[in-house]
C-alpha cells in the first residue's frame, strides 16, 4: 500500500489540509496517476460545505491531470508515461452511455458522488495500519486533490505529450461543461442570439464557445462589471449587470422582437432561472449548468411556456463526451479560438488556501493548483 500527499476534507464545511494518505492497490479497470495541476470547480466546494451530497474525511477533486504511472490489466489503450486529463465517470454499458451520452450513465451519481468505487471498496484510506478509515474518494473517478491518484479507465483522456497538463487541467469538468452545453445540449447555430447568465469560468467557456458556433449575438449577464469586460474580449457582443432591474426588456431589444434564440444560465440560482426563462424568445430553448442544493425550484409561467413553445432542460457535464470534446477543445485552443489561459490562475498547491478564498470571493475564475513546481 503505498502513500501520497493530498489536501483531505476532515469534516464538511470544515477546513482542508494537506496530509498524508495511503492508497490501496489498482484494479484492473483503474490507472494510477501522478497529478500535475488541478483545477478548483465550484462542485468541489459545494460537496465540501454540504450543499452537494458528500461525506467526510474526503478527497475531492475532478478536474485532474497527469501522468500515468501504472495501468490495470483492462487498460490496453494507455500506458505508463502518457499524459491524460481526468473526467468524470461512467460505466460504459448502459442506454445512455451507449448512445454517445455518459454524462447521463444511470449510474452516474453513485459513480462520482458515492465516495467508493463502483464495487463498494475504498480507493483511498486515512492511514495504512490494519485499524485504517476509509475515505471519501473515487470522487469523478479520480479524487484529484492529491498527487497521485487512482482514476477510473473510464475518467481518463489520453492527450499529447506537448499539451500543457496545467493549462488544460479544467477541461475535465468546469470548462468542458460550458462548451458542451452550448455545442450539444443547446446545440447554437450560427447567426442565431445567446444569453449567458453567469460569466465565471463555466460561462465564459459557455461564450468562446457560442463564438465558435458563429452566434450573431452573445450577452453575457453578471453581476460583476470586470468579468463583463472580459467576456467582451472573449466573444460576447453585449453585457448586461446582473442587477438591472430591466433584463428581460433589454434581451427583447438586443434580440428582436421577442427574446434570445438560446439561454444558459450557470449560476444555479432559482431566481436568475426564472428570468433567464423569462428572456426566451418564440421556440426559445434554455438550459441549466450551475447546480444549487437538491430540492430548489423555480417557477414557470406554464401559458408562457406552451403559448411561445419555449424549452428549458437540464444539462450535466455539457452533455459531453469527453474523448471527443476535449481533444476539440485543445485544437480550438491551437488555433487560437479558445484562449482559455486568460481565465486561470495558477497557485503553488501549499497555496491552497488562497487558491480557495479567491474561487469563493471570484477574483480567480478558474484556480489551479500545481502539484509540482
Amino acid at each position: 500500500m503505498s502513500t501520497t500527499t493530498a489536501l483531505l476534507l476532515r469534516e464538511i464545511n470544515g477546513p482542508f489540509s494537506l496530509e498524508q494518505i495511503s492508497l490501496d492497490a489498482i484494479r484492473n479497470d483503474e490507472a494510477l496517476v501522478e497529478i500535475h495541476a488541478t483545477g478548483i470547480c465550484h462542485t468541489d466546494l459545494s460537496c465540501a460545505n454540504g450543499t452537494l451530497p458528500a461525506s467526510a474525511p474526503a478527497v475531492l477533486g475532478h478536474e485532474g491531470a497527469g501522468v500515468i504511472k501504472e495501468v490495470g490489466a483492462d487498460i490496453t489503450d494507455l500506458k505508463p508515461g502518457d499524459k491524460v486529463l481526468l473526467s468524470f465517470a461512467h460505466c460504459g454499458t448502459c442506454e445512455q452511455c451507449t448512445s454517445g451520452h455518459p454524462a447521463y450513465c444511470y449510474s452516474f451519481v453513485p459513480w462520482n458522488f458515492g465516495g467508493k468505487r463502483p464495487d463498494g471498496s475504498a480507493a483511498l484510506n486515512l492511514d495504512g495500519s490494519q485499524n485504517k478509515k476509509a475515505l471519501y474518494s473515487s470522487f469523478f473517478g479520480q479524487s484529484s486533490f492529491a498527487r497521485l491518484a487512482i482514476a477510473h479507465r473510464s475518467s481518463l483522456v489520453k492527450v499529447g505529450d506537448d499539451n500543457d497538463l496545467a493549462l488544460f487541467a479544467p477541461l475535465g469538468c468546469g470548462l468542458q461543461t460550458g462548451a458542451g452545453a452550448i455545442l450539444n445540449t443547446l446545440n447554437v447555430q450560427p447567426g442565431k442570439t445567446v444569453a449567458i447568465f453567469g460569466v465565471g469560468s463555466v460561462g465564459m467557456s459557455a461564450v468562446m464557445a457560442a463564438k465558435l458556433r458563429g452566434a450573431k449575438e452573445i450577452i453575457a449577464v453578471d453581476l460583476q462589471q470586470d468579468r463583463l469586460d472580459l467576456a467582451k474580449t472573449l466573444g460576447a457582443t453585449a453585457t448586461i449587470l446582473g442587477s438591472d432591474a430591466d433584463i428581460v426588456s433589454k434581451m427583447q431589444e438586443i434580440s428582436p422582437p421577442n427574446g434570445v434564440n438560446y439561454a444558459l444560465d450557470c449560476t444555479g440560482v432559482p431566481a436568475v432561472i426564472e428570468t433567464m426563462i423569462k428572456c426566451l424568445g418564440t421556440r426559445g430553448r434554455a438550459a441549466s449548468v450551475g447546480a444549487p442544493s437538491p430540492g430548489k425550484t423555480v417557477d414557470v409561467d406554464v401559458f408562457a411556456q406552451l403559448i411561445h413553445g419555449r424549452e428549458y432542460v437540464g444539462c450535466c457535464e455539457g452533455d459531453a463526451v469527453p474523448s471527443k470534446l476535449i481533444p476539440f477543445l485543445i485544437e480550438q485552443h491551437a488555433q487560437g479560438k479558445y484562449p482559455i489561459e486568460k481565465l486561470i490562475t495558477y497557485y503553488d498547491v501549499k497555496d491552497f488556501e488562497q487558491a480557495i478564498s479567491d474561487t469563493k470571493s471570484g477574483k480567480a475564475l478558474k484556480a489551479v493548483l500545481k502539484w509540482t513546481s
